[in-house]
């Protein structure tokens, strides 16, 4: 039988750098080592308060403009020319009150369109925009349907409603609608 070479003894100390932590779904799984939290971070105390002011104002959310909000609008509805529905809804008018977007739709269909785009364009918006607090709602718009006038009997009822002297005259005469 031939002689199998042993494995050098590596420390443990070099063992755990040099091993890359395990694959989950293919992407590296990382982890925080909570001993060396605190090695190379300051102290609380050593910090200035002017550090924890400088953030303060970098998260501060700028105001809407509505020309800027509109640039960012449509080029937002540029991407998405390719689908006829949702380009239509985007190119709608808007109103803006405070940070709330709102969208007139004028059937039930348009709903689960805007639905679709509705995180990806407040995503879009809120990064242009660098404004945290947008949000774009849909709102139904009631519309009054007409009722068309098909037969001969509705035609004369909905004159006889404009002019209520045309059922005098029907009697009168002994006029038939329905011929």
């Amino acid at each position: 039988m031939a002689p199998v070479a042993e494995k050098p003894e590596i420390p443990a100390s070099v063992k755990s750098e040099a091993s890359t932590p395990p694959k989950e779904n293919g992407r590296t799984k990382s982890t925080l080592n909570l001993q060396n939290i605190f090695k190379n971070s300051p102290k609380a105390e050593d910090k200035k308060p002017e550090e924890t002011t400088d953030t303060i104002t970098s998260t501060e959310e700028k105001p809407i403009q509505k020309d800027k909000l509109q640039h960012a609008w449509d080029e937002f509805a540029e991407q998405r020319k390719n689908q006829a529905g949702e380009y239509h809804i985007l190119k709608r008018e808007f109103e803006l009150s405070g940070a709330k977007i709102t969208i007139p739709l004028t059937n039930p269909v348009e709903e689960p369109l805007l639905q679709n785009i509705r995180t990806q364009l407040t995503a879009y918006l809120r990064d242009k925009l660098n404004n945290n607090s947008i949000s774009v709602i849909g709102l139904m718009q009631e519309f009054e349907t007409k009722k068309v006038a098909y037969t001969n009997k509705e035609k004369f009822d909905h004159l006889a409603e404009k002019n209520p002297s045309l059922r005098e005259l029907k009697e009168r005469l002994g006029l038939d609608t329905d011929f």
